[in-house]
């Protein structure tokens, strides 16, 4: 049986405005058709953080189908730096410092997964009940602590958790970091925007994400999200990966 039949993807996806701002610059995508997921949350501090992750989602969405996972992530780092560069001369038209987006975007080929991310729009797994942050912030707090041992609460009275390094749109040559990672079987990926990660720690993050379906996780998430706090937008995309011929499932005899 081919490895990309083995695999099937669910998945679901909500996005609020919150209970403080006004308007929802948070844009998602979720396609598990063509294992395409992806958030992106607009610079609120800056000028159309709307029109930013609206453009990074819309271009991303229009990626053709690809032979393999390389190209598939190839095609996504390519339709980032056209939109990057759109909203460099958007942004100067406009007279505007900056018009720019986070991103996080999960590629699935078979069960191979890449994700690529710019700015503090995080990608998570859970997996066998852990949870684990795949990607890691590009802020001006995860910089100081990769070069310095400080607690984060030491971290957060001191420095502005919103301050971030990169992001589409904020300079002439985006930078993306990128990874990957092999799907097994009941594997579920979580990307969301800051609005989530800055309201609901890990473990609760974990206990919403065990035992239930892709959209109950996701609405499960985004009302606790809101429920303590609800400050920014938030945005919610959850991703299951399920092997239909895991030597673990319990399946009828067909000749029954």
């Amino acid at each position: 049986m081919a490895d990309d039949a083995q695999i099937r993807w669910t998945s679901a996806s909500c996005s609020h405005v919150g209970l403080v701002r006004k308007i929802n610059e948070d844009s998602c995508l979720e396609q598990p058709d063509r294992g395409l997921w992806a958030v992106a949350d607009g610079m609120g501090g800056h000028t159309l953080g709307d029109l930013a992750s609206r453009l990074v989602i819309e271009s991303l969405n229009q990626l053709p189908p690809a032979p393999s996972l390389a190209k598939f992530m190839e095609d996504a780092r390519d339709r980032l730096q056209t939109v990057n560069r759109q909203l460099r001369v958007e942004a100067a038209n406009r007279n505007a410092h900056i018009i720019g987006s986070t991103v996080v975007v999960l590629l699935a080929h078979g069960r191979q997964c890449g994700y690529l991310w710019a700015g503090d729009s995080r990608v998570y797994l859970f997996r066998g009940g852990k949870l684990r942050q795949l990607s890691r912030d590009h802020s001006q707090i995860e910089e100081i602590r990769a070069r310095c041992n400080i607690e984060e609460d030491d971290l957060l009275t001191r420095f502005a958790r919103n301050l971030i390094t990169r992001a589409v749109g904020v300079a002439d040559a985006l930078e993306l970091d990128d990874d990957l990672i092999s799907a097994e079987d009941g594997d579920m990926f979580l990307l969301c925007s800051d609005g989530l990660s800055n309201e609901v720690g890990e473990a609760d993050m974990a206990r919403l994400l065990a035992g239930r379906n892709c959209r109950e996780a996701a609405e499960g998430l985004l009302e606790l999200a809101l429920r303590n706090g609800g400050r920014d937008n938030v945005s919610v995309v959850v991703a299951r990966a399920d092997d239909l011929y895991s030597i673990e499932k319990t399946v009828l005899n067909p000749s029954l």
